[in-house]
C-alpha cells in the first residue's frame, strides 16, 4: 500500500497527497513581474497531480532579487502580473500553492545560471550594492556587500511582511520564508557569513535572532489560518558553519512561534562547501527534525524514483517529498509514480485519455473553481 498518495495536513492547509513542488527560480521575469513563461511553467506543474506547489524565491524588494530577472512581489506592478497567473492555475487545477518568500543578499546581483550565475558588479549595466549581515563577501573575488545597521534590518523585515501581505491578497495558501541555501536569512545564521558583533552575532541566540524577528513578522502579517513555514540548510558542509544541531534548535525555536512545517534542504552560503551527493542525501536531516522537534517535515534532494519516495514516508523519515529536478525533468512524475504505487492523482478530463489500459483508476476528477 502506498503512502505517498495518503493526504497530509500543513497547519489548516489540506494536501491531496505529499507530493510537493519545491520553489525553483525560473530567471524569466522583468522588473520582478511575472511573465508568460510563468503562465506556461506554473500551469504545467500545476497540472502534475501533486498535491501542493511552492512559488519560485520570490524577492521582498528589488535589491533582495538573485538576479535581474528574479521574481518578486514588492509593487502593485508585481502582484497584477502574478495575480493573472494564479487565477489560471485556480482555475483549471485545484492543487494548493503557496509562495517562497525571500531576500538573497550577499548572493544578490547574480547573473542567470544559463550565462554563468557570477556576481553583477555594482558599476556594470543592472548591477547593484548587496546588503548581508556582515561586509564579507560570498566569493573573494566579488565586491563585498555593506553591513546592514538596524535601520537596514528594519526594512528587510517590513518588506517581508508587506510581500506576505500581498501574498495573502493573492490568495496564496501558505508562505515558505527562505532560510536556506546562503541567502540573507541564512547568512544571518551561519557563521560562516555572519561576523556580527552585536546581538546579531556571536552566539547561536544571536544569529537566530533575526530570521525569528522575521518570521515572527511574517506569521502575524499573513492571515492566522493559512500555514507559514521555512526552509532552512540543515549543514553548510564547511567546518565551523552552520549545522544540525544549530537546525534543531532553530527548529524548535520556529515550533515555539507557529511554524507549521520545516523544508529540510542544506548548502549555500559558501563555495568552499563539500557536499556529498547520493541518493537521498539530505533526508536524514529532514529526519532528524522530525524526530527531535516534531514538526512536519519536506524532504529534499536527489529523491527522484516512486519506490524511494513512498519508503521515505513509510519509513516515518519525512511527511512530504518535494521534487525540484525531478519535475523539470518529469512534470507528469506524480501521474507515473501513481500508475506505479497504485495511487490516484487530481488530473483534467481533457487528460484523461492517457490513461493506459489497467490504470483506469488512475486519476480523479479535479473539483475546480472551490478556491
Amino acid at each position: 500500500m502506498s503512502h505517498l498518495f495518503d493526504p497530509y495536513q500543513i497547519g489548516n492547509l489540506s494536501l491531496a497527497n505529499r507530493i510537493v513542488i519545491a520553489p525553483m527560480c525560473q530567471y524569466s521575469a522583468e522588473e520582478g513581474s511575472a511573465t508568460d513563461w510563468h503562465m506556461i511553467h506554473l500551469g504545467s506543474m500545476a497540472l502534475s497531480g501533486a498535491g501542493l506547489m511552492i512559488v519560485e524565491a520570490t524577492a521582498v524588494s528589488p535589491e533582495g532579487r538573485i538576479s535581474p530577472a528574479d521574481l518578486g512581489l514588492y509593487n502593485d506592478a508585481n502582484e497584477a502580473a502574478l495575480g493573472r497567473v494564479l487565477d489560471a492555475v485556480r482555475k483549471y487545477s485545484p492543487i494548493a500553492v503557496a509562495m517562497q518568500i525571500s531576500h538573497a543578499g550577499r548572493k544578490a546581483s547574480s547573473r542567470a545560471p544559463w550565462e554563468g550565475g557570477a556576481q553583477i558588479r555594482p558599476d556594470e549595466a543592472g548591477g547593484w550594492q548587496t546588503v548581508a549581515p556582515s561586509a564579507v563577501p560570498h566569493a573573494v573575488e566579488e565586491v563585498a556587500p555593506t553591513a546592514l545597521d538596524r535601520a537596514g534590518m528594519n526594512k528587510i523585515r517590513d518588506d517581508f511582511v508587506a510581500a506576505a501581505k500581498r501574498a495573502a491578497r493573492l490568495g496564496i495558501d501558505g508562505i515558505e520564508v527562505h532560510g536556506a541555501h546562503g541567502y540573507l536569512l541564512h547568512q544571518f545564521l551561519s557563521p560562516i557569513a555572519n561576523h556580527r558583533t552585536d546581538e546579531y552575532g556571536g552566539s547561536l541566540e544571536n544569529r537566530m535572532r533575526f530570521p525569528l524577528e522575521v518570521f515572527d513578522a511574517v506569521r502575524e502579517a499573513f492571515p492566522a489560518e493559512r500555514p507559514v513555514w521555512m526552509r532552512v540548510s540543515a549543514t553548510d558542509w564547511v567546518p565551523n558553519g552552520w549545522d544540525i544541531e544549530g537546525t534543531i534548535a532553530l527548529s524548535h525555536a520556529l515550533k515555539a512561534r507557529g511554524c507549521a512545517a520545516v523544508h529540510v534542504s542544506t548548502g549555500g552560503v559558501s563555495p568552499q562547501q563539500a557536499i556529498k551527493l547520493g541518493p537521498g542525501y539530505q533526508v536524514p536531516y529532514a529526519q532528524r527534525v522530525k524526530a527531535e522537534v516534531g514538526l512536519p517535515t519536506l524532504a529534499v534532494g536527489l529523491i527522484t524514483e516512486p519506490e524511494q519516495a513512498d519508503a521515505i514516508i513509510a519509513n516515518n523519515e519525512a511527511d512530504m517529498i518535494s521534487l525540484a529536478r525531478a519535475m523539470l525533468y518529469d512534470a507528469r512524475w506524480p501521474w507515473h509514480a501513481a500508475a506505479k504505487l497504485g495511487g490516484q492523482v487530481d488530473a483534467p478530463r481533457q487528460y484523461w485519455r492517457s490513461q493506459q489500459r489497467g490504470l483506469e483508476k488512475l486519476f480523479r476528477s479535479a473539483h475546480f473553481g472551490q478556491r
